[in-house]
């Protein structure tokens, strides 16, 4: 991974062990001195029907992953490499540098989109693109005796709280739960992870609260909550505008809103100035089409 500039963060073993726990990988091993030279990874979970690769919560992408010493760099050439009938089912998402313009044989292909916005412009001419009601919201808060402001903190945890309470019909299981906490724990651990908050500042209740990763070439919008309260007061906003403010004027440094496949989020990463980034994701099942209604 560090010899792989380009490479996203969710390919690391500390990420893929928090939100996975398991995975097999296709490897191209450097001749001269042993190492990996390129990986895809393959995240598994075992199922009474056999062992499924999946995409694991909290990993928006993988793929190939290749470095300067790597010679084979074709997707096609990995996924022909797995052993037929040693999984059942599999099904990822591979990372924007992996496009294919058509599905392999016996693979379905789909089509995805991520929202993306760089960060190498200063942030004049970034706050410039920003939707005129982002604008407004934003001057109006200033304007404010007591104007929200943002900060950083140590702790996720409220931020996680917060997104039970708001999403408890909707939101995640415990199990996803965890896997986000022992990620924010080994971000943590690996000086990654960037907590904001936006507190009421009569009371100090908690508006809203995100996540971001840092890394290299990437900031990744990774979770992210709000009360009813905070959004009618445009807390959202200011998190994701503080982040714009910055790191702007930072070249080659790309802010990942990681989502856009929802038409309504889609448009509020839009209205940053955020535009669409397409990547690609595989199925294929192995099963006997009298056992596929057990997924």
């Amino acid at each position: 991974m560090a010899a792989a500039p380009e490479a996203l963060p969710y390919a690391y073993a500390w990420w893929l062990g928090a939100t996975a726990g398991r995975w097999d990988a296709v490897v191209e091993i450097n001749d001269n001195t042993g190492a990996y030279a390129s990986i895809f990874p393959l995240p598994i979970k075992t199922r009474p029907w056999g062992r499924d690769v999946y995409q694991p919560p909290f990993t928006q992408q993988l793929g190939l992953i290749t470095t300067a010493a790597s010679r084979q760099r074709n997707v096609l050439d990995y996924l022909a490499l797995l052993p037929a009938g040693r999984f059942a089912h599999l099904y990822l998402q591979l990372s924007t540098q992996n496009q294919l313009v058509a599905a392999p044989p016996a693979f379905k292909l789909v089509q995805r989109q991520t929202y993306q916005l760089s960060l190498a412009p200063v942030y004049a001419t970034l706050f410039a693109a920003y939707a005129p009601d982002y604008c407004r919201r934003l001057s109006r808060n200033q304007e404010q005796l007591q104007p929200l402001v943002v900060t950083e903190t140590m702790s996720a945890a409220a931020v996680i709280k917060l997104f039970k309470k708001e999403k408890a019909a909707v939101g995640l299981k415990n199990q996803e739960y965890q896997s986000l906490q022992t990620l924010v724990e080994a971000l943590q651990m690996h000086s990654r992870l960037l907590a904001l908050e936006v507190r009421a500042p009569d009371t100090g209740e908690l508006l809203a609260g995100a996540l971001f990763v840092r890394h290299a070439h990437i900031i990744i919008y990774l979770f992210a909550a709000a009360s009813p309260g905070g959004k009618k007061a445009g807390a959202p906003l200011l998190l994701l505008d503080h982040i714009i403010q910055r790191y702007a004027g930072s070249p080659g440094l790309v802010l990942d809103f990681e989502g856009g496949m929802i038409p309504s989020i889609a448009r509020f990463f839009a209205n940053f100035g955020a535009t669409p980034v397409p990547y690609v994701a595989l199925t294929q099942t192995r099963q006997p089409w009298y056992l596929q209604w057990m997924r």
